[in-house]
């Protein structure tokens, strides 16, 4: 089984994609989040192929070889959201299993509550519902520290500066010193240097977090079954913001996986892979 690319026009822009299994096959759509891009899902691109699925995961609009519109105001959420309505429009007239992790999972969570209809299905990785995330900003002091960084990505141009230092290494670093020892291969890193150094990636990926005060997410409970898996050693996220996101969900279900981080799919793949498996049945 191979991963070939496609790019797809949506929302005035282009969308670069990743894409495995015979089209014809139910769609799975994965969005990935900070700072990864399309190829962060490869282990569930292919597992999934292989079972029959059509296995979709876009660069999302900033990432990669995807379209890089300019101005803060064109990464709100609205934005960000309509980009996969139009994506899932495109890719079926049936309903889709939907997957987010890290920002990807914001989207996901956004696109479930407003546009219930075209997902039959919802996984989460690692990404509280906003509004969870958006209350416990307010009252719980120790998740403000652990997202002191959405702080600085609001100052312009520095933030770009610092990340790119020594061959983007702190932006690598974020990645290898939050995860369990040897998640990220040599090659993989070198995959993921070369997608920030695409003209005007890194700009857009931080303006994810600079459109968010222009944002109004709809903050919706969510009506369709909804699997949260969650890596308790995330250094990032409070594991408490899963059991409050799990409580916004009708038909809710959380696994919390002990030994996983932030970056359980790439950590646990078979695990990850297995559990949204067996949730789809």
């Amino acid at each position: 089984m191979e991963i070939s690319s496609r790019f797809y026009e949506v929302n005035g822009i282009y969308l670069h994609a990743a894409v495995a299994g015979p089209p014809k096959g139910k769609v799975i759509l994965f969005l990935h989040g900070f700072p990864e891009f399309s190829l962060g899902w490869k282990k569930q691109l292919l597992f999934f192929a292989e079972k029959g699925y059509y296995a979709i995961a876009p660069d999302q609009r900033g990432y990669n070889f995807s379209s890089k519109p300019k101005g803060v105001k064109a990464y709100r959420i609205e934005n960000l959201v309509a980009d996969v309505v139009e994506l899932i429009q495109q890719l079926s007239t049936q309903k889709v299993i939907l997957v987010g992790h890290d920002w990807g999972g914001a989207v996901a969570w956004e696109v479930a509550g407003r546009y219930p209809e075209l997902i039959e299905k919802l996984i989460i990785l690692n990404m509280p519902h906003l509004k969870v995330m958006r209350d416990t900003l307010k009252r719980n002091f120790r998740q403000l520290l652990k997202s002191w960084y959405t702080g600085f990505f609001q100052v312009p141009f520095l933030p770009e500066w610092f990340s790119s230092l020594f061959n983007y290494k702190i932006l690598e670093q974020s990645m290898v010193r939050s995860a369990n020892k040897k998640t990220f291969s040599n090659q993989e890193l070198a995959q993921y240097k070369s997608a920030w150094r695409n003209p005007g990636a890194l700009k857009a990926m931080i303006n994810w977090y600079r459109a968010y005060k222009y944002s109004k997410p709809a903050l919706k409970k969510i009506s369709i079954p909804t699997l949260i898996l969650w890596g308790k050693k995330d250094k990032f996220l409070l594991p408490q913001m899963a059991e409050k996101s799990n409580l916004l969900c009708a038909r809710g279900k959380l696994i919390m996986l002990e030994d996983a981080t932030h970056w359980l799919h790439h950590e646990k793949a078979a695990k990850v892979n297995r559990l949204i498996l067996n949730f789809l049945f």
